[in-house]
């Protein structure tokens, strides 16, 4: 088809040379492609370096504790990627004696596979011929075709899957995907795309109809929930802190955080100190509480504003789970407490 051909010229004069595409072991293919979803190839690539010299194959990577791996994926976001990662190495590694499933089915199996990962795993190690679908792939599809259905639903879903495999080369269907993946990223951007020198631009429905900033259509997103983070930075007798790891199903899971208290919204220094969390947590020791930041920290996530303030409590107490400041550094942290550490602690401690 004349649309695959174009597409692939245009690819191999201009895709960016990354490591991964070096190799067509899926343990690397996989490990990019979970890494890289939802993030920039610019702030994925470090971390994607760094993983592949710590754990040079899935055996290294399920032999790692938690903790390892998360304080390596730290600033990375999303971190339920990283839990996901690390159980199915070790699953890979103890149950499939190392070796990926080799097709789209078994792969979308494992843990935190779906459909886009799948696909993309299965066409360039194994050139199975599934299309793969990102924001890239809607983004290129929407225009050209002049498609509308909003890609936030299940219709969109189906729609633009479909309209993927229809144009898919079967022939070499893993250079297909990446190039079409590639051409989103780089050329039809979502913020001026380069329309001038397209190789599309005589075909391109969006372009020729005035809708390049109309499409692809997203249904608005969920209202954003603001939330009143206060954290305990204790600082108790001999150098010493306070930190918890946080559990459930929230965010953060398996991350170490100070003791916090939240609240329905912004509190000063007396309701603090009034409030039952605080007293559960600090006891009757004596103590003294310093705001650290009046302004607060607004961390944005997903679906989420954290309004944060870090209160510095101090006391010539001990504390039975006391740890020692200078080992916070190695803890795995979300990066709104790695960036306070960062400020707070002495230069000798980081």
């Amino acid at each position: 088809m004349e649309f695959s051909k174009r597409l692939t010229n245009w690819y191999l004069q201009n895709k960016r040379d990354l490591p991964w595409r070096k190799s067509h072991e899926p343990y690397q293919i996989w490990l990019s492609e979970i890494m890289l979803q939802q993030t920039r190839i610019e702030q994925g690539l470090p971390y994607y370096n760094k993983f592949m010299e710590a754990f040079p194959s899935v055996f290294h990577l399920a032999e790692a504790s938690t903790e390892t791996v998360l304080k390596l994926w730290q600033g990375l976001g999303y971190y339920s990627r990283a839990r996901n990662l690390h159980e199915t190495a070790r699953y890979v590694a103890y149950e499939l004696d190392g070796k990926f499933p080799d097709n789209y089915k078994d792969l979308k199996k494992l843990k935190g596979v779906g459909d886009y990962t799948a696909s993309a795993i299965a066409s360039i190690c194994y050139s199975e011929p599934v299309a793969v679908v990102d924001g890239n792939v809607y983004r290129v599809l929407a225009r050209f075709f002049g498609v509308d259905t909003p890609i936030n639903t299940t219709q969109g879903n189906r729609e633009f899957k479909a309209l993927a495999t229809e144009l898919l080369d079967s022939r070499d269907p893993g250079t297909f995907n990446q190039a079409l993946m590639e051409f989103g990223a780089l050329h039809c951007k979502p913020q001026n795309p380069a329309c001038a020198k397209c190789p599309f631009n005589d075909k391109c429905a969006a372009l020729k109809d005035g809708l390049t900033r109309d499409l692809p259509v997203k249904l608005k997103k969920t209202r954003i929930r603001k939330r009143f983070f206060n954290y305990l930075v204790f600082d108790l007798d001999y150098n010493k802190t306070l930190l918890q790891k946080r559990n459930g199903k929230g965010i953060w899971n398996g991350l170490y955080q100070f003791p916090l208290i939240e609240t329905s919204n912004q509190i000063d220094e007396e309701e603090l100190v009034k409030s039952g969390e605080f007293k559960a947590i600090a006891g009757d020791k004596e103590y003294s509480v310093e705001l650290f930041n009046e302004t607060p920290v607004i961390h944005k996530l997903s679906h989420q504003h954290l309004h944060t303030r870090f209160w510095l409590v101090n006391s010539s107490e001990s504390h039975k789970d006391a740890i020692d400041i200078e080992t916070l550094v190695k803890y795995p942290v979300p990066v709104l407490i790695e960036n306070f550490l960062n400020e707070y602690l002495p230069d000798e401690y980081k």
